[in-house]
Order: C-alpha cells, then sequence, then structure tokens
C-alpha cells in the first residue's frame, strides 16, 4: 500500500571545508539535493532531521540550526504529496558518511561552483530546454533545493 503524504519535510545542509553534502536521489523526485525526509510521526522536526540524516547518510548530529522554513509547492512519491511544510537546518555533524543503497545514487561533497553547474542544469530543465530522460539519467539540483539554496544565498 503506497505511503500518503504528510506534508512536512526537513532538509539538513551539512558543510565542511568549504564544501556542502549532496545525494543524488535514487528515487522520484530526481535530482541532487541535501539529505532531507519527511517528518513521518517523529515528535518533532528536529527528531526527524536527526533521523533523516543517519538514514540517508549516515552522520549523527546534536547540531541543528534551523536556516529556512515555510511552505513549498514541490512534488512528492507519496500519494497526495503536491506540497509541505519545510524546516531546512545547518548542521554540525559527526562520523564517516555511508550513503543508503536504497534511496541514493551517490553521495559526494560538492563545492559551491560546482552546486552553481547543477544549478544552471536545473534553470535549463525547468525552462523545458531537457528532455525528462535526460534529466533522470544526469540530473541538476532537484529543483526545491534550487530554490532554498537561492533563499539562503548559497547559489
Amino acid at each position: 500500500m503506497a505511503k500518503t503524504c504528510d506534508y512536512t519535510s526537513v532538509g539538513m545542509i551539512v558543510r565542511k571545508g568549504g564544501k556542502i553534502l549532496l545525494i543524488e536521489r535514487a528515487n522520484f523526485p530526481k535530482g541532487f539535493a541535501a539529505p532531507a525526509g519527511h517528518v513521518d510521526g517523529d515528535a518533532t522536526y528536529e527528531d526527524a532531521a536527526r533521523r533523516e540524516l543517519e538514514e540517508e547518510v549516515g552522520l549523527k548530529t546534536d547540531e541543528l540550526k534551523l536556516v529556512a522554513e515555510g511552505k513549498r509547492n514541490n512534488p512528492c512519491k507519496r500519494e497526495g504529496g503536491s506540497w509541505h511544510h519545510w524546516k531546512v537546518y545547518q548542521v554540525e555533524a559527526a562520523g564517516d558518511v555511508h550513503r543508503s543503497l536504497e534511496e541514493t545514487k551517490q553521495v559526494n561533497w560538492y563545492t559551491i561552483e560546482q552546486i552553481n553547474a547543477f544549478a544552471q542544469k536545473t534553470e535549463k530543465y525547468v525552462r523545458g530546454e531537457i528532455a525528462e530522460d535526460a534529466w533522470n539519467a544526469a540530473p541538476g539540483l532537484e529543483p526545491i533545493w534550487y530554490d532554498w539554496f537561492k533563499e539562503l544565498q548559497i547559489i
């Protein structure tokens, strides 16, 4: 049975040495993104952020700093998911990265220049200049993360 969307999402921006940790999503919606996920009944958004960070990239944190929040229209693979109330955190994380083989194609640390290159690709995709099959094979930033990174002046 398909999960129903809970309309809540968390995202975690993890930095190290001038780079930001991004995953390439293995599932819909395709693209490069910060670790993220649904609250899924956790007691708080912060609890969900810690759980998702560990699930997707194997990192643990006690340091979460809220840097952005709000309702965004963004597609979800879950039934009914067309928008989410997001909380985006800046994260201090410890440990070694161990990616989820189920949720990610790859995980890497990217420079702002590399993230800007992903953003340019996203702009072309949103304008319809990149076909869906080409996007799925080699995506840019997931559109919701393009929006958050713009708002946070990362790109």
